[in-house]
């Protein structure tokens, strides 16, 4: 299967998506609620957001200064670009997983081992004759 059209390498890892996610649903949002809301750390965040900024995804406004600084980001209209496009990249991606194989197309062997095991349910396996054998391991546990 091909990447489809759309999905963004640098959005992709996970904090960043969760990130650009937070920031998709508001105009803008405080460093604080951030960090918070993404169980991050300042420093952790912060590197985040300069990625992120660095690609024309999002303004920073730093305002005030010492002890009373604040720090406000948003998603520029770059960055709600890339993500909108990001998302309908994934519902592809999965969409595409729900619908299965294409037709005429042969499983992998692994396929056909899996759907072998769900066969046989978990009280055994099939050995190489196609007689359930007797439970092993974790198998026997259940």
């Amino acid at each position: 299967m091909s990447t489809p059209s759309g999905f963004d390498e640098l959005i992709h890892p996970s904090t960043r998506l969760s990130v650009v996610a937070l920031l998709a649903a508001t105009e803008w949002a405080d460093f604080p609620f951030i960090r918070d809301s993404l169980s991050l750390s300042d420093s952790a965040l912060s590197k985040q957001l300069h990625t992120l900024e660095e690609a024309g995804y999002l303004e920073i406004q730093k305002e005030g200064g010492g002890r009373k600084r604040r720090t406000k980001v948003r998603l520029t209209d770059r960055g709600r670009t890339a993500f909108e496009g990001h998302v309908a990249a994934l519902r592809a991606i999965v969409e595409g997983a729900a619908k299965g194989p294409p037709p005429g197309s042969t499983p992998s062997s692994r396929s056909d081992t899996a759907s072998a095991h769900a066969r046989s349910g978990p009280a055994g396996r099939r050995g190489a004759t196609g007689t359930e054998t007797a439970p092993t391991g974790k198998e026997a546990r259940r």
